[in-house]
């Protein structure tokens, strides 16, 4: 099977939502309305009605993709030495690590095609800030105040101008990027509400923080390559900071959080450690399909034989 199409039948389908791309367009939209800032609303209990109907295809969507890799955590070490061992080895052996779209878009991309990746990996983006915010309520003490670390680092440090999410927004703009819902591949809206679903859902906590874990592990060396292929093509330093930033402080964050936050979980608790590889490599696996899904598409006038029948 594809990595593209791994997650294709994962989840329960209906009439309202008959394949992959119904549900995850319709999972993100409800992510998007349910996030928003509010105020009370005389249809409360409507809107409440609807919530639980989407959290059980979300959950069903979460619990079907824990099945399909459950045989990939199996033996995870629930030691501490063991399990950083076997997490900092998915830097080098996790599913979608040094795929070739990245050395691609480093040397020889156009910057449409740059775009038009950015313009996905945009409207995918779940908000990294605010999935630390949602993870960390009620954590023990050390991984919570590494997650405070990591997300102050996230607000800037206080300053709105070093603020990472409008960074993001910085590069959207000036490079005149329309993200939405719609115009996404499935599979990158897949990885979105995989990460929102793990952060909001507290019997998922040892998930997300495997999941963000494994995003600081494997981050830099991909956003290195798209900063040096946005610099080939002469975009402005402004544009590439928040990738030029990341190539360099992932990297920082990466050490503090394995040694900060996952070491004493998993002294504390041996038996989340398999709890924390599945986010760690649910997440892997998200982006692994969609870094084929987008070479399917981006390379598809190149490579006509091979992407066909996609």
């Amino acid at each position: 099977m594809l990595a593209a199409d791994r997650l294709a039948r994962v989840g329960v389908f209906s009439p309202e939502f008959p394949d992959a791309e119904a549900l995850h367009q319709g999972l993100a939209r409800w992510n998007r309305r349910r996030l928003a800032v509010q105020t009370p609303d005389a249809d409360w209990s409507m809107t409440l009605n609807n919530d639980v109907r989407m959290m059980r295809l979300e959950g069903a969507f979460i619990e079907a993709f824990r099945a399909e890799i459950a045989p990939l955590v199996a033996a995870v070490p629930s030691d501490p030495e063991g399990f950083i061992a076997w997490f900092e080895d998915l830097k080098q052996s996790g599913p979608g690590q040094y795929d070739p779209l990245f050395a691609w878009l480093e040397t020889e991309a156009s910057l449409e095609q740059i775009k038009w990746f950015l313009t996905q990996e945009a409207a995918g983006e779940a908000g990294f800030d605010d999935l630390v915010a949602m993870t960390q309520v009620k954590l023990p003490a050390r991984p919570k105040l590494e997650l405070a670390r990591n997300y102050w680092d996230e607000m800037g440090r206080g300053k709105e101008a070093g603020m990472h999410g409008p960074m993001l927004d910085r590069t959207v703009e000036g490079l005149g990027l329309t993200p939405s819902i719609e115009g996404t591949l499935w599979q990158s809206l897949a990885l979105a509400n995989t990460m929102t679903a793990f952060a909001t859902t507290r019997r998922y906590v040892y998930q997300s923080i495997g999941a963000l874990g494994v995003v600081e592990l494997t981050a830099p060396t991909r956003v290195a390559c798209v900063d040096e292929g946005l610099k080939r093509l002469g975009v402005a330093p402004e544009q590439r900071k928040y990738f030029a930033l990341h190539a360099q402080l992932d990297i920082e964050h990466s050490r503090a959080w394995n040694a900060e936050a996952l070491i004493p979980l998993v002294e504390a608790d041996p038996a989340c450690a398999r709890h924390l590889a599945e986010g760690a490599m649910m997440r892997l696996i998200c982006g692994e399909q969609c870094f084929e899904a987008y070479r399917a598409h981006l390379w598809a006038h190149a490579h006509p034989v091979v992407y066909a029948a996609e």
